[in-house]
């Protein structure tokens, strides 16, 4: 059973975790690319997130995502869709329904990855629709991280350029841990039972 919300220093109290397997940058189509596709095609669950390049001020042009990230349980790849787009084979991934691909908040992700191709998203998971029937009530990552692994998650790198053009160390790991915690949440979930939150009571008519 899980509590349904988490503090701000009940997360400062778990261990940092980040994902600990093998991370691959993907920056043109080639053999690593193939290798990746075959990889998350084999498959039965994957993680799935995006990254954008942030704006700070209202005058900034508003950028399109600049990453990809798909990760199963020991190979993460980072796919830089500003600089290779979306390939026919990477949006066959995403429009598959024998493969899970979960995330959080999926909907705008989606739709900024069909800006460069447009394709049928099938087989999504979104984290933060089906929490409740755990009875979990928070739905950032960071939470429901702390609440279904125990672990804390860094967020530091989240507003970082994710055009530049290379990404550092701390980008990677970021970005990969962000898609490889969603597949472990969504796995531990499927292990445990269920125990959905009550339904919200109707306000009362005055």
């Amino acid at each position: 059973m899980f509590v349904e919300c988490i503090t701000p220093q009940e997360i400062e109290k778990l261990e940092y975790a980040s994902f600990p397997g093998k991370i691959y940058v993907i920056d043109s189509v080639g053999a690593e690319f193939n290798r990746a596709i075959a990889y998350l095609r084999s498959q039965k669950v994957i993680g799935f997130d995006t990254e954008t390049r942030p704006t700070f001020t209202p005058s900034q042009p508003r950028y399109g995502v600049a990453l990809l990230q798909l990760s199963g349980h020991d190979k993460a790849f980072l796919f830089r869709v500003k600089t290779i787009g979306m390939h026919r084979r990477l949006c066959n991934l995403l429009a598959s329904p024998k493969i899970i691909k979960v995330g959080a908040a999926i909907h705008d992700d989606i739709r900024g990855l069909q800006r460069y191709r447009d394709f049928v998203p099938d087989g999504f998971v979104d984290l933060q629709k089906i929490v409740w029937e755990w009875g979990i009530r928070d739905k950032s990552v960071k939470k429901m991280a702390a609440i279904i692994m125990g672990i804390r998650i860094s967020k530091t790198q989240q507003l970082s350029n994710w055009e530049a053009e290379t990404l550092n160390e701390a980008q990677c790991r970021y970005a990969a841990t962000d898609a490889w915690v969603c597949r472990e949440m969504y796995l531990k979930l499927m292990r445990e039972e269920k125990n959905p939150l009550p339904p919200a009571e109707p306000p009362v008519m005055k």
